[in-house]
């Protein structure tokens, strides 16, 4: 049912692996790497047409520099955080409570509420674009803070709930028995029971979660317009000239801009493993 492990497959397949995976790093990390460079690289370079090759000189200082004195950047990463960190702790608890009652509660329609979640996820989010734009324009909410919060806690709520429910499950039932023939309420029980068992859980989706929104830009730029609510994904334009396209400031902004998600990993990272695998192996 699963692949073998690749200590138990064949030698020759040992060797493909270890032929095979330095190469698909590599070409995972060419793009990230361009950035990189391009950032760092003298807009001369870009004007004589050298994209790809070593940069003529270090510019570094100057375009990071620029990117803060030309664009109001942050102030965009102000809105970043703005829209992410509500939208992070309004999905994770908003999924943790209706994870926990279609987790360990049996109604009628229990099931097909959890596929209604699931398949929400399955809805290419393109052709929400109208109807979403609509509805915030007639709910006050195009082009704030408030609106792009908003949705992005329903949007994604389905994925949260369907990571809860299914981690909820895997925890021992006897607890929340041995709980109930005590007398104890459902509250005190989600309080005291069941969610200091899901932080591990909790921390893995705040990360996953974090990441979708902060790099969010297709919403970005559907239902913001100005830039006093504007994200930093959709603010990275500002950048650009006119006439020309100043990339190596573009990459500059780039990069300053993955940093807050970048940090987030690391400094979870162990929460965030430990959620992901939790349950992977029974001894």
């Amino acid at each position: 049912m699963f692949p073998t492990p690749i200590e138990k497959a064949s030698p020759l397949v040992r060797i493909g692996y270890k032929l095979f995976l330095p190469v698909a790093l590599v070409l995972w990390l060419l793009p990230l790497l361009g950035v990189a460079l391009t950032s760092i690289r003298p807009a001369s370079d870009l004007a004589a047409g050298n994209y790809f090759g070593i940069p003529s000189g270090f510019a570094g200082v100057e375009n990071y520099t620029a990117v803060f004195e030309n664009s109001p950047i942050g102030w965009y990463i102000l809105n970043s955080f703005k829209i992410t960190i509500p939208t992070v702790i309004g999905a994770v608890a908003l999924s943790c409570l209706t994870g926990f009652a279609l987790a360990t509660y049996k109604f009628k329609g229990n099931l097909v509420l959890f596929f209604l979640f699931v398949a929400g996820n399955f809805i290419p989010f393109q052709i929400l674009m109208v109807p979403v734009r609509d509805m915030t324009l007639k709910m006050g909410l195009y082009d704030t803070v408030t609106g792009l919060v908003l949705f992005h806690v329903a949007f994604q709520t389905g994925f949260c709930t369907l990571f809860m429910r299914n981690f909820i499950k895997g925890l021992p039932f006897a607890l929340i028995e041995s709980a109930r023939v005590e007398g104890v309420s459902e509250w005190r029980i989600f309080v005291h029971i069941v969610l200091p068992l899901m932080r591990p859980a909790i921390a893995a989706l705040s990360v996953l979660v974090f990441t979708f929104v902060w790099n969010d830009y297709f919403w970005a730029t559907v239902l913001v317009q100005s830039q006093s609510a504007m994200p930093v994904t959709a603010g990275l334009f500002t950048l650009n000239g006119q006439w020309v396209a100043a990339w190596h400031l573009v990459s500059a902004g780039s990069i300053v801009a993955a940093l807050p998600p970048v940090a987030m990993f690391f400094l979870m990272q162990r929460h965030f493993i430990a959620g992901l695998t939790l349950g992977a192996t029974k001894g």
